[in-house]
């Protein structure tokens, strides 16, 4: 576990001193919810409506914005053969699939942070639970992390792989998505934890279960 941080470590520093993908990913987020402001402009003062959109337009904007630095996870690595003086380090594959696991996963977490509260003052809008809502965004940045990971290394050396990562991604995703919309839905309808047992621990195992499939296969992946 300390080699994956310290993996997680390094593409962190690297990311946060030039700042391509992040910024990329912050204006994206921003960008889907300004827009969607403006379109539904006119049902704003309409809470009920804003409380049945809000859950997709977040996710949206996460998914989305996620997509962007997930393609990037392995590509940078590819630059001078980095990949593959990674891979000649004394740690094994699945630390290495974990520490880029967290990295992408700390990239997210930054843009999420920096779009609820644009989507806040967006929509006037307020969430009732946040603690219960990080834990919902947790979980379902989680469950994308692991899987992204594992399909960006896959696609890594493809031409088209801006293009077929999506293509495989979206419909992995679909099982957690479910269940962090139709959480996130609740929450800000004023349910408590207690009322999204059930999605929570949709999350968790989708998350589990992918993460411990990807760890066990992705050595077979940079083989690939």
């Amino acid at each position: 576990m300390i080699r994956s941080l310290y993996i997680s470590a390094k593409d962190l520093r690297t990311e946060l001193r030039t700042k391509q993908v992040l910024n990329s990913m912050l204006v994206f987020s921003i960008v889907v919810m300004v827009i969607f402001s403006l379109s539904l402009s006119d049902m704003l003062s309409d809470s009920s409506v804003i409380d049945r959109l809000a859950p997709g337009l977040l996710w949206i904007a996460f998914i989305f914005a996620g997509m962007l630095g997930i393609t990037r996870t392995f590509a940078s690595e590819t630059e001078n053969g980095c990949l593959e003086g990674l891979r000649l380090c004394p740690v094994d594959s699945a630390a290495i699939y974990t520490g880029k696991a967290i990295s992408s996963m700390c990239l997210m977490f930054i843009v999420e942070i920096a779009t609820v509260p644009v989507f806040m003052v967006l929509f006037n809008y307020t969430i009732p639970d946040i603690p219960v809502m990080a834990i919902v965004i947790l979980l379902g940045t989680a469950g994308f992390s692991a899987v992204g990971t594992l399909l960006s290394a896959l696609t890594v050396n493809t031409r088209t792989r801006e293009i077929l990562l999506p293509v495989l991604l979206l419909p992995l995703l679909v099982p957690v998505l479910i269940p962090a919309v139709l959480a996130t839905g609740k929450i800000l309808a004023g349910d408590g934890i207690f009322e999204i047992i059930t999605e929570l621990r949709l999350m968790a195992v989708y998350d589990i279960v992918f993460f411990t499939l990807a760890r066990l296969l992705f050595d077979h992946t940079l083989e690939g």
